[in-house]
């Protein structure tokens, strides 16, 4: 009685058999494998340590669109040593893959994890951003990116009591709520400047 399924795994995680596998499936349900990729940018992937590229990342996409599966990217904004130009020129580089769906979001600082170590060491390489800034940075990416592709999300938020920084206490309607609100205040929509 399953109408379908989500997969949510690493872009260095599959393999060719598996992905036939899914293709087969696909054509009886619904299938989504949703790829964490984390970054564009090979030194960030290297900085937190998830021991793939972006090539891994590219190959993983393309493999399933070419088979038909349903995909989603994952990103987040906001890793150490990336900058505003990282976080456009990401939107553009993602505009140009067979992406499907997109989940993107804030960097979260959580208790207990090496993140928390880095962050409390050098606290200068981490920009937090403010509610604000990053509903503008929203605004500024969706209009880079691609009209084809569907944004499922903005933020993630964990509980409070896992988070050190930043805490907004927003759940995800409300602010997808703000991001509607600047995109109305600014005339704009996604793809606005997306180069076909």
């Amino acid at each position: 009685e399953i109408e379908g399924i989500v997969i949510s795994t690493r872009p260095d995680a599959i393999s060719s058999e598996i992905l036939d596998y899914l293709a087969d499936l696909s054509r009886k349900m619904y299938v989504m494998v949703e790829f964490g990729l984390e970054s564009h940018l090979d030194k960030s992937l290297e900085t937190i340590n998830r021991c793939h590229t972006f090539a891994d990342s590219v190959q993983a996409l393309e493999a399933t669109a070419q088979r038909g599966i349903n995909n989603c990217a994952h990103l987040i904004l906001g890793l150490p040593g990336e900058t505003r130009e990282d976080w456009l020129e990401q939107a553009r580089v993602i505009s140009a893959l067979p992406v499907k769906n997109l989940k993107l979001h804030q960097l979260q600082i959580h208790k207990k994890t090496v993140l928390e170590k880095q962050y409390h060491d050098r606290p200068e390489n981490f920009h937090l951003f403010t509610v604000e800034e990053y509903t503008e940075l929203v605004v500024d990416y969706l209009e880079l990116l691609n009209p084809s592709i569907v944004v499922e999300r903005f933020v993630s938020e964990a509980p409070s009591e896992m988070v050190v920084a930043p805490k907004w206490g927003l759940k995800n309607f409300e602010f997808v709520a703000k991001v509607e609100k600047n995109l109305a205040l600014r005339n704009t929509w996604q793809g606005r400047l997306y180069q076909y």
